[in-house]
């Protein structure tokens, strides 16, 4: 794929197409990284969780439906953190692309970062369909869906992320149905 970029950037008026498609084999690289990273002692290092976050949406912004829309309240500083910096990645596209599924291509998905002082609060918030009230206790262990497809797995890989190798917290703080989740 790589090499099929090189060939086109020769071509004129595909800037754009390579682009995107440099970008989603970049995303093949992190991937890779990713999966090689989740059964490894990943050592974390100092990085500042804003712009990664940043990164994340920006990235996520031109794959998600037109009708959809990002909202993001960052603070306008740097918040440096020990993290594994391609997991933490995963964990929040993972719950921005829950979102997008929730509000069906239609909606608005919230975004923020909060610190005090012992903690950085990430929040993902939709205003989609909500979790049912059967599922919220047990929604971070593997298998557990709501979905049609998918085999339940994203946010359970989520929790081991941010629990064992963060040490940090996940859960969801508030879900309505047809008002959306936190």
């Amino acid at each position: 794929l790589m090499a099929w970029i090189e060939l086109l950037k020769e071509k004129e008026g595909v800037d754009n197409v390579v682009h995107e498609m440099s970008k989603d084999v970049k995303r093949l690289e992190t991937i890779t990284d990713r999966f090689s990273k989740i059964g490894s002692r990943a050592e974390l290092i100092n990085k500042d969780v804003v712009v990664l976050v940043t990164n994340a949406i920006d990235y996520l912004e031109s794959r998600i439906p037109v009708n959809s829309s990002f909202v993001t309240d960052f603070p306008n500083k740097s918040i440096v953190i020990p993290i594994i910096p391609t997991l933490f990645q995963w964990v929040i596209e993972n719950l921005v692309k829950n979102a997008v599924d929730a509000i069906k291509g239609k909606g608005e998905i919230k975004v923020s970062i909060s610190e005090d002082n012992t903690k950085v609060i990430i929040s993902v918030i939709d205003n989609g369909s909500g979790i049912d009230k059967s599922l919220i206790k047990n929604i971070f262990k593997p298998g557990v869906t709501s979905k049609k497809r998918g085999w339940g797995l994203g946010l359970s890989l989520s929790k081991r992320i941010i629990e064992d190798y963060h040490k940090g917290n996940i859960f969801v703080m508030l879900s309505e149905k047809n008002a959306g989740t936190n």
